[in-house]
């Protein structure tokens, strides 16, 4: 299977099923010299577990994640990186009863349109339990990008139509009937340095965009007004430049501090908009592998909205885009090349 690797210079591959023995990333590119041990991990792992209450699945996986390689005394040697996360509280009998269907709103169609077959228990590989793995990676990127004064802010702000400090009742009825709902996560990125990313096809807009979009269920991105620019004019959109302390700086921030591809060194600005969980327990059409019409109700352990749990998806997903768009900025300058290597008169040409 192709498609399981993201990033050029910091690249992270992630494995392994939903109902597997486990599922993990290898890590290759970072940096040498990174203080990592497994508790760093904890805190955003954490923040992805489930939590057993209203907007979470009762499936209750400790994610603790286990360093196989590429860390020597409590540093990074600059080695790939592997990392290990068990899978304990997987129940497969849950899906036996779906194993020749293809449940709505699923992968299940497509994968076993290009595959020729599929793991019916939870989705196996498109389960949204493969993001732990990215979770994991994301520990990575933020301890990195935090040496550099790079942070991150990420909420979610609504639950279908409700914002989300009120959406408590709206989730709790949905819930009963056996419905789902959809949800938004608004990620902000902080300190990241103007000049980051590429101006044609690697814009970091545009790769923020395809990272976001990897994960499941999300089914919009913007990148600051977003959609909302194209309602607006020029004139109230452009974001107006001034000097502030010897910088430059902007009044606004509409273009969510990207233009032209390329960071303006204003905070980035995402929200990444997840439809409903296509897991229900309404009854719903569907048919058979072999093209029998029938009903289906999902059975099982299911979050009724992703938001919640995704967030952190949302911004390790950011955080190792914009890492691996640091590292290879750092070639794009002749002086940075030749400062990084000691020739700090500058580089040494040819008549």
């Amino acid at each position: 299977m192709s498609g399981s690797s993201f990033g050029t210079i910091f690249r992270v591959t992630t494995w392994g099923e939903s109902h597997g023995p486990a599922l993990g990333a290898v890590v290759d590119g970072c940096p040498a010299g990174l203080p990592l041990t497994e508790d760093d991990f904890t805190p955003l792992m954490n923040r992805r577990r489930p939590d057993g209450g209203l907007m979470s699945t009762a499936r209750s996986e400790e994610d603790r994640v286990e360093i196989l390689s590429g860390v020597f005394e409590g540093r990074t040697t600059g080695t790939p990186i592997s990392l290990l996360i068990r899978n304990t509280d997987h129940i497969s009998s849950d899906y036996s009863s779906i194993a020749g269907i293809y449940r709505p709103g699923h992968a299940d169609f497509g994968f076993d349109a290009k595959y020729g077959f599929r793991d019916y228990r939870g989705g196996g590989r498109s389960s949204g339990r493969e993001t732990a793995a990215r979770v994991a990676a994301g520990v990575i990127a933020e301890k990195v990008l935090a040496s550099l004064g790079i942070s991150f802010e990420t909420n979610v702000v609504r639950i279908g139509d409700v914002p989300f400090a009120e959406s408590g009742e709206y989730v709790r009825k949905l819930r009963s009937k056996g419905d789902s709902a959809g949800s938004e996560v608004l990620c902000v990125a902080r300190g990241v340095p103007a000049g980051i990313g590429d101006p044609v096809f690697r814009k970091l807009d545009a790769e923020l965009a395809g990272a976001l979009f990897s994960i499941g269920a999300v089914k919009a991105v913007d990148v600051g007004d977003g959609r909302l620019a194209a309602r607006s004019t020029g004139s109230a959109n452009n974001d107006a430049f001034r000097a502030e302390s010897g910088r430059v700086v902007t009044r606004t921030n509409h273009s969510g501090g990207i233009l032209g591809g390329i960071s303006t060194g204003n905070d980035i600005v995402l929200r990444a908009y997840f439809k409903p969980t296509p897991s229900i327990g309404l009854t719903q059409d569907t048919v058979t592998r072999d093209g029998v019409e029938c009903e289906t109700a999902i059975r099982g352990r299911h979050d009724p909205v992703i938001g919640p749990r995704a967030a952190v998806v949302v911004e390790s997903m950011a955080a190792i885009t914009i890492l691996d768009a640091l590292l290879r900025g750092m070639s794009a300058r002749l002086d940075s090349v030749a400062g990084f290597y000691g020739r700090e008169e500058g580089p040494v040409l040819p008549d």
